[in-house]
């Protein structure tokens, strides 16, 4: 593919493809092309996700490494920036001495990139689209279907707003509305998915009588860990020496977002860091200790990120969104997008071009589109399916109950409805939905009553 296509005759860049034949022996002719998030997500790395979620069960399914991540060359590694977050677990989440590292990391990495004469602007959507258009013809491919989550839905609904040619359906999974996305919209996301997961608790008699007023529970805790952090040692879920970490308001609130603690342990978690036992907040924090160096492409999450989400609204539009979200939580917490902290000094070094002009347009498409979303999802809120399916008349929403981010993987009446729609994209079958209900929350013994 073409670097830079406003460049002819410019430098080249190489993407991986993999096509993982249907699981019928007798398939439908227009396959399935799957688009990852991240953005800076390894695509080739999910296809078991997908495979074992049955994406390809009647069709071929067709997976290529984005530009500038994994398997694709070149990759937008950061070495420095998995350095950096590894170490970071020691350290105060939203410390102004934190994000001097973090910066430092990315401009080192940015600057390394750059010397290897990549273009950093060039790796945008608009391009990551004109990539998978130029593949359905590489392909030779009349027909296809187009199923992203996360990033991928921005990504997807970019793909069909441009390029709408050949493309049968869409199907997008924990929407991120291109016309919308921002650093102040990921703290309404938050909210949504945050307080889903309380109510969800205030609707199960005995989480509701074991945990009550979970929303206060969390505020104290917020507030309490930011003035006095927690400096802990703890082993990574995944095995490994133990090692120090920092728990402060900020750290506890991110952890929440990535749903780092399953949902389901959330209460009993909170009541546990409440009576003075944060182990299992300590030991999701531990996990990020030992990152993968290399495999997640911090360097094309920049050159999105900078370009296309954070132009046109201030740190005072960050900490203003923060705080309508949750009112009297601290603003040092609220001055930090969640997932993106201290991205506007981030943006500073890897100084890309604003791209929102031609980025932050919502799609118009009359294409079938399934739009799936999770309501325990706090990174892409639940609410933001049915907006982005306003301009998409063709569209069929399903609200998955008791779910987080990327839902087919996690829910088979999802892999159902998903199924059905590729089948009949315009009436899919969405009965399975109705009979869902969260799963019982973990009670764990009252502290206060032994």
């Amino acid at each position: 593919m073409p670097e830079n296509r406003a460049h002819r005759g410019g430098r080249t860049i190489r993407l991986a493809v993999a096509i993982i034949p249907a699981a019928s022996k007798a398939p439908a002719e227009d396959p399935v092309v799957f688009m990852t998030g991240g953005p800076g997500g390894d695509a080739i790395g999910d296809i078991p996700f997908l495979v074992d979620a049955g994406v390809n069960r009647d069709r071929d399914l067709i997976v290529m490494a984005q530009r500038g991540t994994l398997y694709s060359q070149p990759n937008l590694a950061c070495p420095e920036i998995d350095r950096f977050y590894a170490a970071a677990v020691g350290l105060r989440y939203d410390a102004p001495s934190t994000g001097r590292l973090l910066t430092r990391a990315a401009k080192t990495c940015r600057d390394r990139l750059t010397a290897d004469g990549i273009e950093l602007s060039a790796y945008n959507t608009t391009e990551n689209a004109a990539d998978f258009a130029d593949l359905r013809k590489a392909l030779g491919i009349h027909r296809w279907n187009v199923y992203g989550y996360s990033y991928g839905t921005d990504l997807a609904l970019t793909f069909l707003r441009r390029h709408p040619q050949g493309i049968r359906s869409v199907a997008i999974d924990s929407v991120v509305p291109t016309q919308i996305v921002s650093l102040p919209w990921t703290w309404d996301s938050a909210r949504e998915g945050i307080g889903a997961i309380f109510a969800a608790c205030e609707a199960q008699p005995r989480c509701k009588s074991r945990y009550p007023d979970l929303p206060l529970t969390l505020a104290e805790q917020v507030r309490r860990l930011e003035a006095q952090p927690l400096r802990l040692t703890a082993q990574p879920p995944g095995g490994g020496k133990p090692v120090k970490v920092v728990l402060d308001g900020g750290a506890l609130v991110n952890l929440l977002v990535a749903n780092a603690v399953p949902a389901v342990d959330v209460p009993a978690a909170l009541d546990e860091l409440a009576h003075g036992r944060p182990e299992r907040f300590a030991q999701a924090r531990a996990a990020g200790a030992t990152p993968v160096i290399g495999e997640f492409a911090h360097g094309m999450t920049q050159s999105v990120a900078c370009s296309e989400w954070v132009p046109g609204y201030s740190r005072s539009d960050l900490l203003k969104a923060g705080r309508r979200a949750f009112p009297g939580w601290p603003d040092t917490v609220l001055a930090q997008a969640p997932q993106l902290p201290f991205e506007h000094d981030v943006c500073r070094v890897w100084n890309v071009p604003d791209r929102t002009s031609v980025q932050r347009v919502a799609t118009v498409s009359k294409v079938p589109t399934l739009i799936v979303s999770g309501t325990f999802d706090a990174k892409t809120g639940a609410r933001w399916g049915p907006y982005t399916g306003r301009t998409l008349r063709r569209s069929t929403a399903v609200q998955i109950p008791g779910v987080g981010h990327w839902v087919v993987p996690q829910s088979p009446c999802a892999q159902s409805v998903l199924a059905s729609f590729l089948t009949h994209a315009t009436v899919p079958d969405t009965s399975c939905v109705a009979g869902l209900a969260p799963r019982p929350f973990t009670i764990t013994p009252d502290p206060e009553s032994a």
